[in-house]
């Protein structure tokens, strides 16, 4: 048979992929916007992280009364200044990294198995928390200020206010307060947040198809993982970095191990998943839509 009658090989098209700095952008802005809707789940998460016995005073909704009573609706949104900074540094920072060391990867050698996620997610989760650490700690004292007695209260304005005093008062170093712990937590979440979201992503498009419900199964999957991977270390951050003065890591898990059983380390797991399910979903089809937009604004821009 000769070559003529061979049939033709499909033509791969190259895949397409977003600027760098588009990346940035897109990440950033999803991370804003989820962070809009699921603000109030963190503040109380955080708040059940600092207040250990609380469960033995009604719990979960006794809580979220008593900062209504004694706050109003909008007690529940303290502290957003600094979760918009926070989204602004450390979610622009992770999603723009991972996704260019992700195309660099696929380019080079191929689409990543899960290990390659996972280490992809690890080294992107820890060079973003470093940069993202000041608003992490901000936002961990502005959400959990409400709930000191009002003498031992910082009462910060806003994120710029939090900053400003953090450095006259405490130095820059306190900036970088429960860095470790911000680190570790970060490279746990995103190895387990985005790469799990890939991965999912990969397993159910071929049966359920590519469009919203695809995006939704696949991060409530990645916000399920994170949240048990990430709590434990999620409530020694936030114990070491509202401390008025330096605490390590290690003393206050041990602390926690000795004092509230192990259990402890998952305190809150119900605000916990109840933020961060909804804002994986919210994070990641936000980020699949500015993903669309660009496009097609790209395209527009193309045919001119």
């Amino acid at each position: 048979m000769g070559e003529e009658n061979l049939p033709e090989k499909p033509v791969e098209k190259p895949v397409k992929h977003i600027p760098g700095y588009i990346s940035f952008f897109i990440g950033g802005g999803a991370g804003i916007l989820a962070r809009c809707v699921v603000h109030p789940a963190d503040l109380v998460k955080t708040r059940m992280q600092l207040e250990p016995k609380i469960a033995g005073d009604g719990g979960l909704k006794s809580l979220i009364i008593r900062i209504v009573a004694k706050d109003g609706v909008f007690g529940l949104y303290a502290g957003i200044s600094a979760a918009l900074f926070r989204q602004a540094t450390y979610t622009t920072a992770r999603f723009g990294i991972f996704n260019l060391m992700f195309d660099y990867y696929r380019d080079k050698y191929g689409m990543p198995g899960f290990g390659t996620k996972l280490a992809l997610g690890l080294i992107s989760g820890g060079l973003s928390a470093f940069v993202g650490n000041p608003g992490e700690v901000v936002l961990v004292r502005m959400t959990a200020d409400g709930q000191l007695p009002p003498d031992q209260r910082r009462n910060y304005t806003n994120v710029i206010d939090a900053i400003s005093r953090m450095i006259r008062e405490e130095g820059v170093s306190a900036l970088w307060r429960g860095t470790m712990s911000t680190v570790v937590r970060a490279m746990i979440v995103n190895a387990s947040q985005l790469s799990t979201y890939v991965q999912a992503r990969e397993m159910l498009q071929p049966k359920i198809g590519e469009g919203l419900l695809l995006h939704v199964l696949a991060s409530m999957v990645a916000g399920l993982v994170s949240s048990v991977a990430s709590l434990p270390i999620d409530i020694v951050k936030t114990r070491v970095q509202n401390a008025r003065e330096g605490t390590s890591e290690w003393s206050i898990f041990l602390n926690i191990i000795k004092y509230e059983g192990p259990l402890a380390l998952w305190h809150g797991f119900i605000p916990t998943f109840a933020k961060i399910a909804p804002h994986t979903v919210l994070t990641f089809v936000f980020f699949e839509k500015l993903v669309t937009l660009y496009h097609m604004m790209d395209s527009r821009t193309a045919k001119r």
